[in-house]
């Protein structure tokens, strides 16, 4: 298996991206978008599996993670204002119009609103732990949602979080986020200056408590209809997230939508079992695209 790493410059940040070669004859190429506390590491025990599988996967870590650059203010990290033209410049970077997308956690918000607003730039969307914001949105006003989602409520207090994460060894960061595949990893990088609070401002900026109070009317994030295939998996194993607002997503995808349950690992189960979910993207890839292969400079053709 190929990889390699470079820094490529998109919307005034230089992003760190892993990209990993297909083992065999390629088939398409898949973009892998993380969230938090995470960086491009949650990918490296699936990505064998779609490289052997014979798909070309990107990795790049999210403006503020791991050895990408931060902003330089919260409002830098709002989705539309900050990844979105992020993931779109690195697609342009590599001279790619049309790849396969996949977002975990924040991530996947990334990619819920990728997919409405540039379906033309994706053949399809995978989904994992996270549902369309608008389904979140509907779910979170549950007692049980809401009991899950107290975190985002900590992660508003600014100043206070990053000392009550940091304090007697980060002792309440790893009792809230003990089923992490790779804890000590992620505090290390989340202890370097500025880090944490990079991190934290994902959540101050896209779940603010003025949108956790009033969530933004319909269209306030353009086009919210899914029209690409979509796959959504949760696991049962995820204490953060329920079932419901993966499975409600069905009210918003307007083509194909599929949805896989996992009654293995945790909320970072693209780490915890990778092979299931490799099965199950590919799978997906398959129903919907058997033939399609994106050639070196991006343009479609058939197999």
């Amino acid at each position: 298996m190929d990889q390699r790493s470079q820094f490529i410059r998109a919307n005034g940040l230089d992003h760190f991206v892993v990209e990993t070669a297909p083992v065999t004859r390629q088939r398409g190429v898949v973009l892998l978008l993380h969230g938090f506390p995470d960086d491009h590491k949650i990918w490296s025990a699936l990505t064998p599996y779609l490289a052997e599988a014979g798909y070309r996967v990107i990795a790049p870590d999210m403006r503020g993670f791991g050895n990408t650059e931060m902003a330089s203010s919260v409002s830098d990290y709002e989705f539309s204002r900050g990844s979105i033209p992020d993931v779109l410049g690195i697609l342009d970077a590599f001279n790619l119009q049309k790849v396969h997308l996949v977002g975990h956690d924040l991530g996947a918000g990334v990619a819920w609103m990728l997919a409405g607003n540039h379906p033309d730039r994706f053949q399809s969307l995978v989904s994992l732990s996270v549902g369309h914001y608008r389904s979140f949105a509907k779910v979170g006003k549950t007692a049980e949602q809401r009991r899950r989602s107290n975190y985002i409520l900590f992660h508003q207090l600014t100043g206070l979080c990053e000392w009550s994460y940091r304090r007697n060894d980060w002792a309440q960061f790893r009792k809230l986020w003990s089923a992490h595949h790779d804890l000590d990893d992620a505090i290390s990088k989340l202890s370097r200056p500025g880090r944490l609070t990079a991190g934290l401002n994902w959540y101050r900026s896209n779940l603010s408590l003025s949108r956790l109070v009033k969530f933004p009317s319909p269209g306030a994030f353009g086009n919210e209809m899914i029209k690409i295939p979509s796959l959504g998996i949760w696991s049962s194993g995820d204490t953060y997230l329920t079932e419901a607002q993966v499975t409600g997503s069905a009210e918003f995808v307007e083509t194909n939508w599929h949805y896989e349950r996992l009654d293995k690992g945790s909320h970072w189960f693209p780490a915890d079992a990778p092979e299931d979910v490799a099965a199950l993207m590919l799978q997906h890839w398959e129903r919907y695209s058997p033939t399609e292969t994106i050639n070196e400079i991006g343009q479609s053709q058939t197999a």
